[in-house]
């Protein structure tokens, strides 16, 4: 605020009392390594292809520079990645300089202006012949420092902008450990070497389509079955339950067309029997409208329904036999011998 830097604390502090400052070494180097690095890549980038630096994020994983352009080719992508990394094995020094706020070298320094709050002398930070910028953030004294940069490609911005996705330093050797850590696992789980790991998982891919294809084809065999036998009976309840966990919802909606709800109510859920799953509760519109919303809540779940049938989500499926209950409470007070 003004010329006073601010700190925040978790607990008041007398003025004049001693405190003790810790430093996290780790992470202030790793934030002088992308803050250095964005310098050097907005640098070379508008030197290159004259693209502008419009503002930039520091991520926890990676960085994002949002360049002035609609568009940046791969090839443009390759050769600022090693123009940049030139600079680095160059051992090029960055200097940090302070300048009065009336000196007219800031007229030739790049900079988005200074604060209105602004007060005392103007911080510079050059990296020497490549770029001189107006920075109160933390950096490198050298670029040897930085160790090196990859460009990770780039991502689509707002309008008529381009996010460049980057690593510098400790990052790039942490990102290339995780790869390979996933890479040993990958090599172990598809039994075959690293180059025929995309290979492998469109085979395992083609498969697993052809597995659901095969099962889906079968579960709707099985609800035709199902509702089948239950119409065979001479004597049909008027209460249906169902409940298998690998269904879903055209198996269940198969059932219910092939009994037919005109005079049947069916209750059908499909999941996991102690946790989460689809309900689907049809039969006469009346008695629908009437239940669907109270087997929802039972079942801790949202639904919605039309037309005899009422359908959802639910996160309680171990109160199925609640609902049960519910269904043939109100069956047996509808029915004429009762």
């Amino acid at each position: 605020r003004g010329p006073e830097a601010v700190h925040f604390v978790q607990v008041s502090l007398e003025p004049g009392s001693e405190v003790l400052l810790s430093l996290d070494w780790e992470r202030r180097f790793d934030h002088m390594q992308q803050h250095s690095g964005q310098h050097l890549i907005t640098a070379i980038a508008e030197q290159m292809f004259g693209f502008k630096t419009t503002s930039w994020e520091l991520g926890r994983q990676r960085s994002v520079i949002e360049l002035d352009t609609p568009s940046m080719t791969a090839e443009q992508t390759e050769a600022l990645e090693r123009s940049v990394n030139e600079k680095i094995r160059e051992r090029v020094p960055v200097v940090v300089r302070e300048l009065a706020a009336d000196d007219p070298e800031i007229e030739t320094v790049r900079s988005r202006g200074l604060p209105d709050d602004h007060a005392g002398p103007v911080r510079v930070v050059d990296i020497e012949g490549i770029d001189s910028n107006m920075c109160c953030g933390t950096h490198v004294s050298n670029l040897s420092d930085l160790q090196v940069i990859k460009l990770l490609g780039t991502e689509k911005g707002k309008k008529n902008k381009t996010n460049l996705v980057f690593l510098a330093g400790n990052r790039v050797l942490k990102s290339m450990e995780q790869s390979h850590s996933t890479e040993k696992a990958l090599t172990s789980l598809l039994k075959n070497g690293p180059g025929e790991h995309v290979e492998a998982v469109k085979r395992l891919q083609s498969s697993v389509k052809l597995l659901q294809k095969n099962n889906l084809n079968l579960l709707r065999d099985m609800a035709v079955l199902i509702a089948r036998d239950f119409r065979s009976k001479p004597a049909q309840s008027q209460l249906f339950v169902l409940h298998r966990k690998e269904g879903d919802s055209e198996f269940m909606n198969i059932i219910a067309n092939e009994i037919g709800t005109e005079e049947t109510l069916l209750f059908l859920t499909v999941g996991d029997e102690k946790e989460a799953g689809l309900f689907l509760l049809a039969g006469p519109v009346e008695a629908v409208e009437n239940l669907g919303p109270r087997v929802a809540e039972l079942l801790g779940g949202k639904g919605a329904g039309k037309r005899g049938r009422f359908q959802g989500k639910a996160t309680k499926m171990s109160r199925r036999g609640e609902v049960q209950a519910l269904l043939q409470e109100f069956i047996s007070h509808r029915s004429p011998e009762a």
